[in-house]
């Protein structure tokens, strides 16, 4: 089943492609020392260096005419990448990347941020790229990845520093409904390969909140495939999106978001969603 990406949606994500990324920029530019950890491994100065390095990438892939940003290493793994082995790519564009003056990376950020959105002033939003693992991602689920990920690595810098940093529920609503969605749907290639073999149950998930569509998410024999709501499903979540985002990217643990009530889960079988959430995850 293919969703249509309507004209509202690309509307929404192209402001919150340029909107998120002048957000993100003039919080890191109040950041008194760019050498501050972060997480275990990167300081301020390296996690924006990564956003900046994703900017990039995709100015890469709206241009396929200009230079190619990987070497002939770095997209071998990107093609073979999977969700366990993302960590390993981005290591390596890192390490190609020495600069960390913040102000030079936000400078590129934005650049390339504009030169995106100028590129596809009049591009069909459901045009497929080729992304990680092989997969296959519409133009305007590549906007909304980039969108979370200035959302998530802002949110991460905000709390280490603590500094206000606010993600809007109708934008984060992007990423699920252009990303997630839109990845299940044209082919996930390699990303959720695992050494765990199939099951043959069958697993159908329906998500629901207040900013999305509802969509039912199928796993069956290791395929995860797009459903229209409607049939039976063995479990139902009720998300607010920012709150499934920082949950999907282990920043917020599951039973805090189901205390806040933010997630809510609910059907006949809840107790089949670990063994989903096995195989439908992120980094």
């Amino acid at each position: 089943m293919t969703r249509e990406i309507t004209a509202d949606q690309w509307r929404s994500v192209r402001r919150a492609y340029r909107v998120t990324g002048a957000r993100f920029a003039e919080m890191v530019a109040r950041v008194p020392d760019p050498g501050a950890m972060v997480t275990a491994e990167w300081t301020v100065a390296d996690t924006v260096a990564h956003v900046a390095l994703i900017a990039k990438m995709y100015r890469s892939l709206v241009r396929p005419e200009s230079d190619p940003l990987l070497d002939a290493r770095e997209q071998d793994q990107f093609e073979k990448t999977t969700v366990d082995t993302v960590f390993v790519l981005n290591k390596m564009m890192l390490q190609g990347l020495p600069e960390r003056d913040i102000g030079v990376l936000v400078a590129g950020l934005l650049a390339d941020i504009e030169e995106v959105l100028r590129v596809t002033e009049d591009a069909d939003p459901a045009t497929l790229l080729d992304w990680l693992g092989s997969s296959k991602v519409p133009l305007a689920g590549v906007l909304a990845h980039l969108v979370n990920e200035l959302q998530i690595h802002g949110w991460d810098i905000a709390r280490a520093l603590k500094l206000p940093w606010t993600i809007p529920p109708g934008d984060a609503a992007l990423f699920f409904e252009l990303f997630l969605v839109g990845v299940v749907t044209h082919g996930i290639g390699h990303l959720a390969d695992t050494d765990e073999p199939p099951r043959e149950r069958r697993i159908a998930v329906a998500f629901r909140s207040a900013y999305t569509s509802p969509v039912v998410l199928v796993l069956h024999r290791g395929r995860v495939t797009v459903e229209e709501p409607g049939g039976p499903v063995d479990a139902r979540i009720s998300f607010d999106p920012a709150s499934l985002n920082l949950m999907l990217f282990h920043r917020v643990g599951k039973v805090r978001s189901a205390l806040t009530r933010k997630i809510v889960v609910s059907g006949r079988r809840p107790w089949l969603l670990p063994a989903f959430l096995r195989v439908v995850r992120l980094p």
